[in-house]
């Protein structure tokens, strides 16, 4: 047992020596930092931990092994649609991936899931869940809010504790000529593809898309891949 642990030691110490998987403490601007689980709450009067907030900042609380860039090694990681930053773990402590543009693209292998960071432009910026790749691709934005606690006014009324919501996804469809932001109609679509207005019309007309569906982005999404 004690030469099989040894082996294992030194196939570890050899892959990081010879540079075939970086580590993602190694080398970075600024570097990760530990995560502080605490959210300063005015009604509590006291900070927070996640564990007395209902709900939960995480669509998955669970870390799930994941690829955070080329070159360097896997980790177990997490997305905090909350404070919109990937944690990872490592060595037993969890940190936070830096903001580096060598890491704006984390593919979790299982369930299969692609977070890429992007600038849209507006309050939402950050990462974003891929639902369809390539020339025009379909983004999809998970943002969780704070909510306050509130002390009770009165003897008949009752505290209401902190919690946190996860809003509605807000869906960008990206073009060569920038980002759709919650396409409502044929008409914010068509406006950016003039030359296939009419296969647009027609698609969106024979499959009854609806502009409000994931499932039927993703279909309208891959058809102007075609």
């Amino acid at each position: 047992m004690k030469n099989i642990t040894s082996i294992a030691l030194l196939l570890g110490t050899f892959t990081i020596l010879s540079g075939q998987a970086n580590t993602i403490t190694g080398n970075m601007n600024g570097g990760p930092r530990e995560v502080f689980y605490k959210i300063k709450s005015e009604g509590a009067g006291r900070s927070l931990s996640y564990d007395e907030i209902i709900g939960s900042p995480y669509i998955n609380k669970n870390f799930s092994l994941a690829k955070v860039a080329d070159d360097y090694e896997k980790a177990p990681a997490r997305y905090n649609t909350y404070k919109d930053e990937i944690e990872f773990q490592k060595d037993g402590t969890t940190l936070v991936l830096p903001n580096d543009s060598k890491f704006s693209r984390i593919e979790f292998f299982s369930p299969k899931t692609t977070l890429v960071r992007l600038d849209s432009k507006d309050d939402l910026s950050g990462y974003f869940f891929e639902l369809v790749g390539g020339k025009n691709a379909l983004y999809k934005k998970i943002k969780t809010k704070f909510i306050d606690a509130v002390p009770a006014q009165n003897s008949y009324a009752t505290d209401r504790p902190a919690s946190f919501k996860t809003l509605d996804p807000v869906y960008y469809i990206k073009t060569e000529k920038g980002f759709i932001k919650k396409a409502k109609n044929l008409k914010d679509l068509t406006e950016q593809f003039p030359d296939k207005k009419e296969a647009i019309e027609g698609f969106v007309k024979s499959n009854k898309i609806k502009f409000n569906n994931e499932a039927d982005l993703i279909k309208l999404v891959t058809f102007l891949n075609q």
